[in-house]
C-alpha cells in the first residue's frame, strides 16, 4: 500500500518563512531505507500510526512504535527497517524553505528550523491531521490546496507542541512535581504500549512496587489496572476496526492477544458486540 502526492506546487508561510511541500506519502512500510540524509533547510516529518520497526538516526538506535513521531532535518544521517512480521505504516512530509528573512524573531520558527532532529510521541492529534490532510489531497474539494496548505502549518504548530510537552515532561520529574511525572509515566505507558501491558513492567518504569501502583492508578482513575488494560486495548481495537485492511487476526495480533477468538470474546464483553458487528455499525455510519 502507497499514497503518493510528488512533485506538488504546495507553498505556505508561517511566521515569515516559506516553505515548499514537494512530497506527501503515506505507505506501508516492507523495505529497508539506507542510510541516507537531507539537504540545507529540508525537514522531513515522520508519523508511525500503526506498526513496528526500528529508526538509526546519527548512528543512535530507535524503535518505533504505534504513534511515533520524528523529524529529520538538515545533514541528519538516518535509516529505517521494518519490523517484518508487523511493518509499520507511514506518513511522511517533506519540506523545504524557501524563504526567511533575514533574522527569525518567531520562538515557534526558531524552534522548528533549529530542531535538527526530535524522536517522539505524538501528543497532539497529528494522526488525525494527516487523515484529514489526505483525504482533502484525494478528494480535490473546492480550495483543498488552500486547505491542505492551513494543515502543514498546522502540523509544524503541533511539532512544536511536541517539542514543548517533551520538555515539560522532563521538567516535572523534580522531586515537587513527583505526582505530575507518574501520572505522565502512567498515561504515555497506556497509550503507547497497549500490546504488551505489564503491572510489574508499569512498576518498575514509576520504580514502585507493584501493590503500590496498583493502589496509585486507582488513586488516578478509580480503576484497577487490570481495567485500564482493558480499556486501552478496547479504545485501540475501536480504532483498528474502522480500517478496512485490517483483518480480525492481524488486530488480535497487534493487540497482543493469544488468538483472534481470545480478542473476540474480550471485544464483546466490553461492548456488546462481536469485533465484525462493530465494523459493519461503523462504516454504515460513514456512509450514512
Amino acid at each position: 500500500m502507497k499514497i503518493t502526492y510528488l512533485d506538488m506546487d504546495i507553498n505556505f508561510t508561517l511566521d515569515g518563512v516559506t516553505f515548499s511541500a514537494p512530497n506527501i506519502i503515506f505507505e506501508r512500510l516492507t523495505r529497508t531505507f539506507p542510510s541516507h540524509s537531507h539537504g540545507k533547510g529540508c525537514y522531513e516529518i515522520h508519523y508511525v500510526p500503526f506498526g513496528y520497526g526500528r529508526l538509526i538516526a546519527n548512528d543512535v538506535s530507535y524503535d518505533i512504535t504505534p504513534n511515533t513521531l520524528y523529524v529529520t532535518g538538515p545533514h541528519v544521517e538516518h535509516a529505517q527497517f521494518p519490523k517484518p512480521h508487523d511493518p509499520m505504516y507511514e506518513y511522511c512530509v517533506y519540506l523545504k524553505m524557501v524563504k526567511a528573512s533575514q533574522k527569525i524573531s518567531s520562538p515557534l520558527m526558531n524552534t522548528f528550523i533549529s530542531t535538527h532532529f526530535w524522536f517522539g510521541k505524538d501528543n497532539h492529534g497529528i494522526h488525525a491531521l494527516m487523515k484529514q490532510m489526505f483525504k482533502e489531497l484525494e478528494c480535490k474539494y473546492t480550495g483543498y490546496q488552500k486547505q491542505v496548505e492551513l494543515m502543514l502549518a498546522q502540523l509544524l504548530i503541533y511539532l512544536v507542541r511536541n517539542y514543548d510537552y517533551e520538555k515539560r515532561a522532563r521538567d516535572h520529574l523534580a522531586p515537587g512535581n513527583l505526582m505530575d511525572s507518574n501520572s505522565i509515566i502512567i498515561e504515555e505507558y497506556f497509550l503507547n504500549e497497549y500490546a504488551s501491558l505489564s503491572l510489574d513492567t508499569l512498576a518498575d518504569k514509576l520504580k514502585l512496587s507493584p501493590r503500590q501502583t496498583q493502589r496509585l492508578i486507582w488513586k488516578y482513575y478509580g480503576k484497577s489496572f487490570q481495567q485500564k488494560k482493558v480499556e486501552a486495548r478496547m479504545s485501540m481495537a475501536s480504532l483498528l476496526l474502522k480500517e478496512k485492511d485490517r483483518s480480525i487476526a492481524y488486530i488480535s495480533d497487534t493487540l497482543g492477544y493469544s488468538s483472534p477468538e481470545h480478542f473476540s470474546a474480550a471485544f464483546r464483553k466490553y461492548y456488546k458486540m462481536s469485533p465484525s458487528e462493530y465494523r459493519k455499525l461503523a462504516f454504515n455510519q460513514q456512509e450514512s
